[in-house]
């Protein structure tokens, strides 16, 4: 499987390896599969961080391995999670809502402590990661959206939101352009889904009770 690091081609002098563009594609299809609320989004997700393992190992960001691994364990249990079929609306979609403000602040006090531990940790141990913060920013963000997305929470679009701030030029300076460009595209498409969730959340008549 060597092939998958090997250079696809080359864009305004940035290299782009296969790993890297046909991981950041599956995982921009399962972001859209996550905004029209499909259970497919789960499979997609896990075939998305199976791929790109390989791209964060070529670029030595730990950080960004350990986070593609995480995402293929919650990307099973999400997969269970809407298979459970406790939050069907009336359409055979997941519905969904906003968090409790309990759930923000586990949510929140997660995503910091995380950051602190496992930043800590890189700094550490620099040979983990040439970017510690940002990679356990990354790594972190990356759990509380996924996380939030299993639970149904319209606040999983928001998490992603502040993974891409700090994604993309961590993306690019570390020779992972088409992760890059892909974190641009998920910016647009993570705005997009927000505001469908948001008028589902809005909307209990058409979801209907949980099954």
């Amino acid at each position: 499987m060597n092939w998958l690091n090997s250079e696809a081609f080359t864009v305004l002098d940035q290299k782009i390896i296969w790993s890297d563009l046909i991981g950041n594609t599956v995982g921009l299809i399962a972001l859209a599969l996550g905004w029209r609320r499909s259970i497919l989004t789960w499979p997609a997700q896990l075939l998305s961080g199976l791929i790109l393992v390989g791209a964060y190992a070529t670029a030595h960001l730990s950080g960004g391995v350990g986070k593609q691994l995480l995402v293929i364990g919650v990307a099973a249990w999400g997969w269970w999670q809407w298979n459970q079929g406790r939050r069907q609306a009336q359409d055979g979609s997941i519905a969904v809502r906003f968090a409790t403000w309990k759930e923000r602040g586990l949510l929140a006090g997660g995503a910091v402590l995380g950051t602190l531990a496992v930043g800590g940790l890189f700094t550490l141990y620099p040979s983990l990661s040439w970017s510690p913060w940002a990679d356990a920013y990354i790594f972190v963000g990356t759990l509380v959206a996924m996380v939030a997305q299993a639970r149904g929470l319209v606040e999983f679009w928001f998490a992603w939101l502040l993974v891409d701030l700090v994604g993309v030029p961590l993306a690019f300076s570390s020779g992972l352009a088409f992760s890059g460009l892909v974190y641009v595209v998920y910016f647009a498409l993570v705005l997009w889904g927000m505001r469908d969730w948001w008028l589902r959340s809005r909307t209990p008549a058409l979801e209907g009770a949980p099954a």
